[in-house]
């Protein structure tokens, strides 16, 4: 498999756009990395920067210690996976899966070996007499994968490769390129605006918005400790609700919202005695108790659990709020609950970025 360095990247285009901003990252042989961000981000520019679809604008790559930033992409032995399977209707699973080799007049008898122990690594033996159109969407990515899988790249990347399917097919495609990585041990990057796949697949994820890298860290880390109200809001499901508030003394004191603040937490906002700053509280961290209280507007029942809608006070005349509380509730519309955070996130107001609250 394959290290890179990406090294001060940046893309711009004829008409002065840049969509990359000075991307920086290096990756360990057989890493899953994951970009990650909404459209227009520049994740998939950046892949493509990787991929040699993209000319590299400033800035170096690197592939296994070797400057690759002006190779053609044939040169650069990596393998991409699109979100559109881009297989030959008129051909078979098989020819499908054998194209890249044979053109490469490759041994027949080594085609057929590789062909053969890519399909069954993918569940795909009985499929290979089938043509792609015979095929169910979640299938059709497989031969996609399988295709790349037979030429034995240093590098596989995929962009947004399971868009097009449905929420099932998703979430069982997504196990399959888990499954994969592990097998192959591969160095793979994987571009997607879904958050969960993010947080499902990587070993490491970089959040993008605008052109530019946000954090770089485990989902784990973006998760329970995001660099900026943007990373904040991306990553978890639902999103972190944000609410105004006001350093005073012990206490965070908002519109229809006051809470104690810790030791810990008294001491990282100490320079924002006074100040307004931003609280985050994750749905999930909201928990029933007595800290502030929320009408609820709506009740979603999930099963394990359920996503109580409001506003805060109870007038439900303060900010919306969210929360995830486990088990099946029965709040009505007009009900009044009464909360408490059980952690919290703090943002300063002008930059955005998190505020640290060590221990």
């Amino acid at each position: 498999m394959a290290e890179l360095s990406l090294q001060h990247l940046e893309k711009i285009y004829d008409n002065n756009v840049q969509a990359v901003f000075d991307f920086n990252l290096d990756i360990k042989d057989g890493e899953l990395i994951v970009l990650v961000g909404p459209s227009g981000c520049g994740k998939s520019t950046t892949l493509r920067m990787v991929a040699g679809l993209e000319d590299i604008s400033r800035g170096k790559l690197l592939i296994d210690g070797k400057d690759v930033t002006n190779a053609p992409a044939k040169d650069r032995d990596v393998a991409m996976v699109f979100q559109n399977y881009a297989l030959y209707g008129h051909m078979t699973i098989y020819e499908n899966m054998a194209f890249s080799l044979t053109l490469r007049k490759e041994d027949p008898k080594v085609i057929h070996q590789k062909v053969l122990a890519a399909a069954e690594i993918l569940g795909l033996t009985d499929q290979l007499n089938k043509k792609p159109s015979q095929l169910s969407g979640g299938q059709r990515q497989r031969v996609a994968m399988g295709r790349s899988i037979v030429r034995q790249p240093k590098l596989f990347l995929f962009d947004e490769p399971l868009s097009n399917l449905d929420a099932k097919l998703r979430s069982a495609t997504r196990r399959e390129i888990l499954l994969l990585h592990k097998r192959l041990n591969a160095t793979m990057i994987y571009v997607t605006h879904d958050q969960i796949e993010a947080l499902t697949l990587a070993d490491r994820i970089v959040c993008m918005s605008m052109g530019y890298v946000q954090q770089i860290g485990t989902p784990l880390e973006l998760y329970d400790a995001p660099a900026n109200i943007f990373v904040a809001s991306f990553i978890g499901l639902p999103p972190m609700n944000f609410f105004d508030v006001r350093v005073e003394g012990e206490k965070l004191v908002g519109d229809r919202i006051m809470l104690s603040l810790t030791a810990a937490e008294q001491a990282a906002l100490k320079a924002y005695q006074g100040k307004e700053i931003i609280l985050g509280v994750r749905p999930e961290n909201a928990a029933p108790g007595n800290e502030f209280e929320m009408k609820v507007t709506s009740n979603e029942n999930l099963g394990m659990n359920t996503l109580v809608h409001g506003h805060l006070g109870s007038d439900g005349k303060g900010a919306k709020i969210t929360c995830k509380f486990a088990g099946w509730c029965d709040y009505k519309v007009g009900d009044v609950a009464t909360v408490s955070c059980v952690k919290k996130h703090f943002f300063d107001k002008e930059t955005t970025n998190a505020i640290k609250v060590e221990g």
